[in-house]
């Protein structure tokens, strides 16, 4: 394996998600450099349906309080302790991005396939960032789903949300979770039905 191969691996394996972060978020040409990895996702059909929309500044304060609404639109009896902790996230994160899905419903590529090129860019993302010194952690919930929500956003049915990213820079720089073992997720399939390790009691 040669060194810059062994540096993109290694890179790979020391992922881990955090939301503990810190200034400064990336910005600038290093911004756009690492955006330009979700480019390289796999894309059946290249109908390259990712959309991404950066949050920073106060815009973020805006952000937070149709999280808010739309918490509250989802579940009138929302805990108060609940909503305080999602606005005080989304408000404070030093960079926020959205992860939007253009779909094609009619399209002869299947809509899953286009769902799956999101996430698949999402994750190029995520890989990204981390090559590039930063952290980040990928959010969903159920307003991620509200479809009131995401036309807010720019993003009115059939197209959708897949999530947002929370960007910055790690306060702790060990932050890197424990990498669990591959074994109990592979298997060789010999003509049977397989069974995984991992999906035993």
């Amino acid at each position: 394996m040669k060194k810059h191969e062994k540096i993109a691996l290694d890179s790979l394996l020391s992922r881990s998600s955090t939301d503990d972060l810190t200034s400064p978020a990336p910005k600038g040409d290093e911004l756009e450099t690492i955006l330009s990895a979700v480019m390289r996702a796999p894309d059946h059909g290249k109908l390259r349906p990712w959309r991404l929309v950066l949050v920073h500044g106060e815009a973020r304060v805006t952000l937070a309080e149709r999280v808010v609404a739309s918490m509250k639109r989802i579940d009138p009896d929302v805990p108060e302790k609940k909503i305080e902790k999602r606005y005080n996230r989304f408000s404070t994160m030093p960079l926020i991005i959205v992860l939007g899905m253009h779909l094609k419903p009619e399209d002869k590529i299947p809509l899953i396939e286009q769902e799956l090129a999101v996430g698949a860019a999402g994750m190029n993302l995520l890989n990204a960032l981390h090559a590039a010194g930063y952290g980040a952690v990928w959010v969903s919930g159920e307003i991620t789903y509200d479809p009131v929500f995401a036309a807010e956003l720019g993003f009115p049915a059939p197209h959708g949300l897949a999530g947002f990213f929370f960007v910055g820079t790690p306060k702790d720089e060990d932050h890197h979770s424990k990498r669990r073992p591959v074994a109990p997720y592979v298997t060789e399939w010999t003509g049977e039905p397989v069974s995984f390790g991992a999906d035993k009691d």
